[in-house]
């Protein structure tokens, strides 16, 4: 008997299907032909079986899930038989994970597995001896319960890792749907929990039948628009699985998914907590004695809680916060629905609220699980009104790891470890918590925040002199990155212009710290000792200034290193080509000669080294460049390969460009930002006292720095100065230019036609 052919087309385009509705339609699709599979191979047969395990036996096929399959007998089964049920299914390219079992055999195997075990409580009998499937469904839940309190302990620990090593739903770039905290396997978690223990007091599986819906119908979109098997959601299909669901954009299925994922972990978190937390008796340890924290407050079974029955006080909130994060404990249920009663705070706060405010800011990571229950219970936004348009908000773009409530929180947590680095730790930890709180108000975050800092700073009983500093700190937090990494730092301009915005010493140093607390927050791009010392360097400067030094002290010419001298002295007594690569530098001495600058570039990214910083300047008639550059592959640069591809560059023995075009052709960069990024170029003519700025925004690319040297080459312009800062995939590259006699441009028509030519370049494809 032929086996029957599998058609799944006509259901995979059958977009009115979604989530569970699609999975039940291709779940029977499927099973119907496994049925039909088995017949043809073991019609008539008795003692054997076809069971689906795991997501089939829940009836959660997506598009590319594996069919999880036993064939299941009772020991007169030759193995040998089934590759002729296994080949047919093998050749529809369907990806299958298979066993040929009895049921003690797969019992033994599931009494040290937990996958296995956790499978086997969804078998599914599809076709064959239903007795013997039957059997096995319901010896392998009695093998489960039976062994409750071990089971348990093991899930338990298996949630948590699972949770460390796969993320966040609700706040990654890129969730992992199915893993990720706050995903499907939560929810089926639950479910395998009250498997083991009916009467366990854990969420049930159905109060999150919607959220899980949203998930599940995230996952069946994304699997139908990727046509693979994985579950992370990664940036450049958001758009996609968006317009399938019918969102109107990528950025409300994101903030949809994140909400339906809040929920998820915490039903999951409170669950497994109450879990740990069970008397020795019913099942993992003893419980300790209450433990007075005082106030009114005592910790019991690893949670907070007030004590009395009278309506709580109107910091009652804070004050319960304060005591589960220096506790690292959760807070009680009843407690949680005991403060909603709680009177508001009268406005302004008195000292001491805002001083438990400040108590819980600086607790650093164990803060974060604290306001995170607060926010869930929307106690949170109580004190803080203002978070809520920035509840669950992505920031779908390479550079942020997380929504911006979660990246908030982890701001602050970094600059709780930095307080020893300011005179006012209450204002670092406050400006952190807001400094970014303009998020979710149309406009420049930057500048719409501070109105909105301003009103929070006072609602907390800041005086209004330090509200004017958060409220700076606020307008002010993207200052020294941009400025470090932006502009010369050599140049008179650009301290007197940090010092003119920054105007106090101790709003400098609260800068500097929410710079560094609110880059590590970022992701691991948004920082590095690059950036680092070059903030570090503006910041030295920008003191000195402020303590009353003069500017000129700081930027004085430094002393030329042994290095810089002896190549300088070679190419004054030779007149002739030098080249040096040593560390991270480059350093180039010739007699001058157009192009120069955009031929290094060329060469450097032909390399795979993405240039940093580079400044020209001129000696005794002789050029010299040096290159501040990284290698994407280590530290060791390959410096002679480097340093040979130069020599011939510069004296035009190399094809650079079609070199580039095959390289930009071989890396090409997969889209990592979810928005485009608007190419923009900006003349700046007050940034330099004696040079024109010109900042280039656009997305990288393979050589993008030699085509925008080449095209302010072509147009006569000499470069002083590039300071080149790249953000995931996008790029801002800042040019010190002069004309061919050395002056700042000053000719309108000459500046729209400067535009005009690296608008081109930004908008053309890699070489």
């Amino acid at each position: 008997m032929e086996p029957p052919a599998l058609d799944r087309s006509a259901l995979l385009a059958q977009t009115s299907l979604r989530g569970g509705e699609f999975c039940d339609a291709y779940t029977d699709l499927i099973d119907a032909w496994l049925a039909g599979v088995f017949a043809s191979v073991f019609s008539g047969r008795s003692g054997v079986c076809l069971v689906a395990t795991g997501g089939h036996g829940r009836h959660q096929l997506t598009p590319s899930s594996d069919l999880d399959l036993v064939l299941l007998h009772d020991g007169r089964l030759d193995v040998s038989e089934a590759q002729s049920l296994w080949y047919p299914i093998w050749d529809t390219r369907l990806k299958l994970g298979h066993a040929v079992r009895t049921v003690s055999d797969s019992l033994a195997l599931a009494s040290d597995d937990l996958a296995t075990a956790t499978s086997l409580l969804s078998c599914r009998t599809i076709a064959g001896d239903r007795d013997l499937g039957e059997t096995l469904a319901e010896r392998a839940l009695a093998t489960w319960r039976k062994s409750a309190k071990r089971n348990l302990a093991t899930l338990a620990a298996a949630v948590s890792d699972r949770h460390r090593s796969s993320g966040d739903v609700a706040y990654d770039l890129e969730p992992d749907l199915k893993e990720g905290r706050g995903g499907l396997r939560d929810v089926h978690a639950l479910g395998w929990a009250l498997a083991a223990d009916p009467d366990l007091g854990v969420t049930h599986p159905d109060v999150l039948a919607a959220d899980e819906e949203a998930i599940l119908a995230a996952r069946v979109e994304l699997h139908r628009e990727s046509g693979r098997l994985g579950d992370r959601l990664a940036l450049q299909e958001q758009d996609a699985v968006a317009a399938r669901l019918d969102d109107e954009n990528a950025d409300v299925l994101m903030a949809r998914l994140a909400a339906a994922a809040r929920r998820i972990a915490w039903a999951s978190d409170e669950s497994w907590f109450d879990v740990s937390h069970l008397p020795s008796g019913r099942l993992l340890r003893s419980t300790p004695k209450p433990r007075d924290l005082g106030g009114g407050i005592a910790l019991e079974a690893g949670r907070v809680r007030l004590v009395g029955d009278e309506t709580p006080a109107p910091d009652a909130v804070l004050r319960v916060a304060v005591a589960a994060a220096r506790e690292r404990a959760r807070i009680a249920p009843a407690t949680i629905e005991r403060l909603r009663n709680a009177a508001p705070i009268p406005e302004p706060w008195p000292r001491e609220v805002r001083d438990l405010l400040v108590d819980l800011l600086g607790r650093g990571q164990a803060a974060i699980e604290v306001i995170e229950a607060l926010d869930h219970a929307d106690l949170w936004t109580r004190l803080l009104p203002e978070w809520l348009p920035n509840r669950s908000r992505p920031q779908r773009n390479a550079y942020h790891r997380y929504t911006v409530d979660r990246h908030l929180l982890e701001c602050v947590a970094q600059a709780a470890l930095l307080t020893d680095r300011v005179t006012r730790p209450d204002l670092l930890l406050v400006g952190a918590l807001l400094h970014d709180i303009g998020k979710g108000t149309p406009g420049d975050h930057a500048v719409v925040g501070q109105d909105q800092a301003a009103v929070a700073a006072t609602r907390f009983g800041f005086p209004p002199a330090d509200v004017a500093t958060i409220v700076a700190m606020v307008g002010l937090h993207l200052l020294l990155p941009d400025e470090a990494t932006r502009r010369d730092l050599d140049d008179p301009v650009t301290i007197r212009t940090t010092v003119a915005r920054v105007e106090t010493v101790e709003r400098l140093e609260l800068l500097a710290a929410l710079t560094e607390a609110d880059s590590i927050a970022t992701g691991p791009s948004a920082w590095g000792r690059w950036k680092a010392g070059l903030v570090d360097k503006l910041v030295a400067r920008a003191r000195y200034v402020l303590d009353g030094g003069d500017v000129a002290d700081v930027i004085a010419p430094q002393p030329a290193t042994h290095r810089e001298l002896d190549l300088m002295a070679r190419g004054l007594a030779t007149r002739e080509l030098v080249v040096d690569g040593d560390g991270d530098r480059l350093v180039i001495v010739c007699p001058d000669r157009p192009g120069l600058f955009s031929r290094v570039a060329g060469v450097l990214a032909l390399n795979g080294l993405s240039v940093l910083d580079a400044s020209v300047a001129t000696v005794e008639g002789l050029m010299v460049d040096e290159f501040r550059v990284e290698w994407a592959f280590g530290d060791s640069i390959p410096w002679t390969k480097v340093e040979r591809d130069l020599r011939r560059a510069l004296v035009g023995r190399f094809a650079l460009e079609p070199r580039l075009a095959e390289r930009a052709r071989s890396y090409r960069r997969p889209r990592i930002s979810a928005h485009a990024f608007e190419p923009n170029v900006r003349v700046l003519d007050d940034a330099s006292d004696d040079a024109t700025v010109i900042e280039v925004f656009g997305s990288d690319d393979v050589g993008l720095l030699f085509r925008l040297a080449r095209a302010l080459t072509d147009l006569d312009l000499d470069i002083r100065r590039a300071k080149v800062s790249t953000i995931g995939a996008e790029v801002v590259d800042a040019f010190y230019v002069n004309d061919a006699f050395g002056n700042k441009l000053d000719k309108p028509d000459d500046l729209v036609e400067i535009r005009s030519a690296l608008l081109h370049v930004l908008s053309q494809s890699p070489l």
